[in-house]
């Protein structure tokens, strides 16, 4: 199934490698023999080395993303990456430039009300004048 070893065969083999250089001087000269000749037969079945290096291309982002954007009108799908930002920011301006432009006509309302003489002369040496004007608007 996988090609690549497991930790448990891993460590398996560096027992084996272990033990074999711990007692290679006590094995006999015909033991010897086949495991150096064991050994020329695996190098030689053993697969050319890879080389450590490889290029890396734009297939790197293979999948669903990568294809999307590898293909001819990428520029639609950026576009609606991209769209839903731009509404979202011009939303939040919208919405902050009405709560402005509101606070602006609550200010002139009690403005003209003042300038137009409309008030006693009691409400602007009370403290409660905001209260009043709060009354008076309901």
């Amino acid at each position: 199934m996988n090609q690549a070893m497991t930790a448990k065969e891993v460590n398996f083999a560096y027992k084996v490698r272990h033990a074999l250089n711990e007692h290679a001087e006590a094995l006999p000269a015909a033991t010897v023999e086949r495991l150096g000749a064991a050994r020329k037969l695996a190098l030689a079945h053993k697969k050319k080395d890879a080389p450590l290096r490889a290029l890396a291309t734009r297939a790197v982002f293979a999948g669903p993303a990568g294809a999307f954007f590898e293909q001819p009108l990428s520029w639609l799908g950026r576009i609606g990456v991209a769209a839903p930002l731009v509404l979202g920011a011009a939303l939040f301006v919208g919405m902050y430039q009405s709560a402005q432009q509101e606070r602006v006509n609550e200010l002139a309302d009690i403005d003209a009300a003042v300038l137009a003489d409309e008030l006693p002369l009691s409400a602007y040496l009370d403290h409660g004048f905001n209260a009043y004007l709060a009354k008076r608007a309901d």
